[in-house]
Parts: C-alpha cells; structure tokens; sequence
C-alpha cells in the first residue's frame, strides 16, 4: 500500500545533539501507527518535524506527502495538508466557548460579523462526530480533561484533518475516558483519517495499533505489523536490553513502625464538608505500601496532609518515628524525615528554568550551610553523589531542568527528596509520563530505598504496577479506607472491587 506521509533518512542537529539520525518512517492511508520510544528518544523531535515546527531546511533527509516532496515551512503549511497535533498540553483558550474554540482564527461570517447561528450549527457537527453530548456554548473551562481533548480532536477535524498525531493523548484521562478515546480513534480510522499515535502504555497501543515503530537514541530501531509482535519484544527494541521482569520487587522482612495515621478526618478547609474519612494505616521500615483507588478517591490528598501541604485536619493523629505530624507544616514533616514526591512535577516539583544542581539542593539547602551561608564545595559534591548514582542522563549539573526527558526530570525531583535524608518517602504517580526503561530505574530505586530501611508510600493509578511493587495495598474509595491487602491476597479484582 503506498504510504500517506513518509520521513525518509531525517537527520535534525541541535547545538552539541543529534536528536535524529537517518529515521524513516511512514504512515498508510486509514492506519494507526504507533510511535514508541524511551524519553529522549528523538520521537517529540519526529512529530514536530511532520508537523512543520522544525521547518524545511532545519533538517536533511526529506518528507514525503503520497508521491511529492513535502515542504512544510510552518504549522500551517502542514495544517493545509491535513496534519494535525493533539498534544499532550492541550492548545484551548479556557474562557471561550467550546464552538469559539473550534473555530479560533476561521469563524464563518456574514459580512464582517461572526456568523454566531452557523458558528454553533457547524460546531454541534463535529462534537456529534466526536460523540462529545454537550452545548457548544459550554465554555471550555468547565469540560473535564477528557471532554477538552475531544473537542481538540473536533477542532483539527473541522480543518478536514486527515492526518492526526496524537502525542501521549491518555496521560491525564481517567479510564473510561481512555476508552472513549480509543473507540473514537477507531472510528475515525473507519473514515479514512490516520493516526500517530504516541504512548509509553502498551496496553493501549496493542489495543489500537496497527503497526508500532520504535525509536531509540534517535534511530530507528524496528516497524512491525501489531499482530506479529509482542509486548516483550516492542520494550526490548525500546530499551535496548530485555527485561524478563517489569516490577523487579525484593521483598525482605520489614522493620519497625516508623509512619503511622490513626482515624484521620480531614476537609479541604476549616469549614468545607470533610473529605478524607476515618483513615487509618502504618507503613514499616523496609517496606512498600502501595495506595490505589479510582481518580477522585482522596490518594493525592492524603499524602499532601500528612506532609502538611493540604487541607484541615477535623480529627485523627499522625506520627513519624514518634513524632507527631499536625498536618499543616512542610518543613516539621521534612525535619523528621517524611518526603514527598508529587504527582505534578513541573508544577510543584521543579523549578524548571534553572539547571540540575540548583533543584536538587534546593529542599536541604539548610543542611548545606556552614553559618548563614552555603558551603559551595560541600553542594556540588553532594549533588554530584546524586547525579551520578541516579544516572541523570545530562551533561552537567548546569543543564537546565526544563530541557531533560520526563523520566529524567523525575529523578532529579526523587534525587531532591532523597537528599534530605528521609525515613519515609511519599512517591505520588512516580512513573507517569515516562517510558519503559525509566520505570524500571525507579523501582530499581525503590528497591535501594527498602534495602537501606527506608520506608516508601506509592500512590499509582495502574493496577499492575501497584500490585508488582507493593508488599501492602490500601485502596481508596471517595476518601474513606476501601480495603487492605497483602501481596499474596492483591488481585486486579479484589482491588477494583475496593476501589469501586
């Protein structure tokens, strides 16, 4: 069959980086092919080089549209020939109405006026095609994720996008929404449009694919048909290594109590309805306990309070190696030696315009002074130790934050917790957003931690991770204790059966 969209032989240079080298790739009319590839594997390079933000001429090689060369010069020269991107950070203006952001820049009109009756007439169209039942005058700002990634996909459908690239497009969507999408997505393939689809969660590319390419280092490493292939060898090609084991959990004899919370009630405020309910549990040295439950279910929540960056405690006692937490003072909580590494690392974890050294040194900054002020020496070959011992794949402490892979970032933000010294370590969705073989480095991690008698809390939305890493599950549901299970007892069914 011939091929829709082609990269043939693209080598892109950066400043001291070759982010491609000689990848080829293609896309057939009507197909979903699935891009795959550890961070930093050169795929967000490719999609924004097929969708004209690396210019022709910033790059050699050639793209190729059906049997001509293509030579995008901007976003819209490639939006003209029916390319679209979903990113992952969707491009919505909040305050506008769902029909006004579908039509941004391209109202109909009548004279100089916008035309408002077709505006909403052409808008419900194409939410029909997406199966999104809501008014297009719903401003955007009250759709949850989900919805406004529908109506992204009603947007680029409205330009008669017949190339979609969807770029990590689940991340952020509850399960059914998932769902929702990837019905959606097979409905458009019915209709002749294809995708590119980019995503670390295999589940979800053998569920829809129907050839995967991987990236590595900036090559490309393998295409396969969907049906031949499988998971272990699509991870290999990713990794460069196989993994016989996903969730490498060493499990040994846990130590004494050093977290413990008794019959905690918590509200969002002093006076606001109570949303975490009579929650109890403890957590031991050298042990792994795992926090599951539905999204809403009050896990995010709960770590947030007792590291005392959330909510008011109605009642209930929290106490680390003895001490007592009030739930309401970050640096009690890290003087006694709780850390927390947040879901949102961008927004609460990283300061992401200033370079590796400043972020990692940043929340024991106290503990590197001499007097009033910091003992530069005593710094860097600290935060050497954990550049190195992290294998943060940069060239230096001075490279900035912001542009590191997601696994890389993420283990600067774990490297900062680590270097306070904790006894317990909060890790809220550790592995979100980063690939294959990062993962496997921060359960490698997790195992050191546990070794060393370091208590860990692993908050997870997925299933078999919480089950491959924990030694205990508690399952949350609508902020109250769902269920409790050891290792041995956990399975997928008795977990959602608690969670739901």
């Amino acid at each position: 069959m011939p091929s829709l969209l082609e990269a043939c032989a693209i080598t892109k240079r950066f400043p001291g980086v070759t982010a491609l080298r000689e990848v080829s790739f293609d896309l057939r009319p009507g197909e979903i092919h699935a891009l795959c590839g550890e961070n930093g594997a050169g795929k967000s390079t490719l999609i924004k080089l097929l969708s004209g933000l690396h210019p022709h001429g910033s790059y050699e090689g050639e793209l190729r549209l059906a049997d001509r060369v293509a030579h995008f010069r901007s976003v819209a020269d490639a939006q003209r020939e029916g390319i679209a991107v979903i990113y992952q950070e969707l491009a919505l203006v909040p305050g506008l109405s769902i029909a006004e952001n579908i039509f941004l820049g391209c109202e109909p009109r009548r004279g100089l006026l916008i035309d408002w009756e077709k505006l909403y007439t052409d808008a419900r169209l194409f939410l029909t095609r997406v199966g999104l039942e809501v008014s297009p005058e719903t401003p955007v700002a009250q759709l949850g994720i989900g919805q406004q990634q529908l109506v992204e996909i009603a947007k680029a459908l409205s330009k008669q996008t017949r190339i979609l690239i969807l770029d990590e497009p689940t991340a952020a969507l509850a399960e059914r929404e998932v769902a929702t999408l990837l019905d959606l997505l097979r409905g458009l393939r019915a209709q002749g449009i294809a995708s590119i689809y980019i995503s670390h969660k295999l589940d979800e590319v053998f569920a829809l694919a129907d050839r995967i390419t991987v990236l590595r280092d900036g090559a490309t490493i393998s295409t396969h048909d969907r049906a031949a292939t499988s998971k272990a060898r699509v991870i290999r090609d990713m990794v460069g290594r196989e993994i016989s084991e996903l969730f490498p959990r060493t499990v040994s004899p846990p130590g004494a109590v050093v977290l413990r919370a008794d019959r905690l009630n918590v509200a969002p405020s002093a006076h606001a309805p109570t949303r975490l309910h009579d929650i109890s549990f403890e957590v031991r040295a050298g042990e792994i306990l795992g926090i599951g439950g539905l999204m809403g279910a009050g896990r995010t929540e709960l770590l947030m309070h007792i590291f005392g960056a959330w909510g008011a405690r109605i009642s209930g006692a929290v106490e680390i190696s003895g001490h007592a937490l009030s739930g309401n003072d970050p640096v009690t909580a890290l003087r006694h030696g709780l850390a927390l590494v947040s879901e949102d690392r961008k927004r609460y974890g990283l300061v992401l315009d200033r370079d590796i050294g400043f972020n990692l040194s940043l929340s024991s900054i106290t503990h590197l002074c001499r007097g009033v002020l910091v003992d530069e020496e005593t710094e860097v070959r600290t935060n050497q130790n954990f550049f190195s011992s992290l294998r943060v794949k940069a060239s230096s402490l001075e490279t900035v934050v912001g542009t590191l892979s997601g696994g890389n970032q993420q283990k600067v933000v774990i490297g900062k917790a680590l270097m306070t010294g904790p006894t317990v370590i909060f890790l809220d969705e550790p592995t979100r957003g980063i690939d294959v073989g990062a993962k496997l480095e921060v359960y490698e991690l997790m195992n050191r931690l546990t070794a060393e008698g370091k208590a860990v809390v692993l908050v997870s939305s997925e299933l078999p991770e919480l089950m491959g890493m924990s030694d205990r599950i508690l399952m949350l549901h609508e902020g109250r204790v769902g269920g409790e299970f050891t290792r041995a007892e956990a399975t997928p069914e008795k977990l959602l059966a608690a969670a739901m």
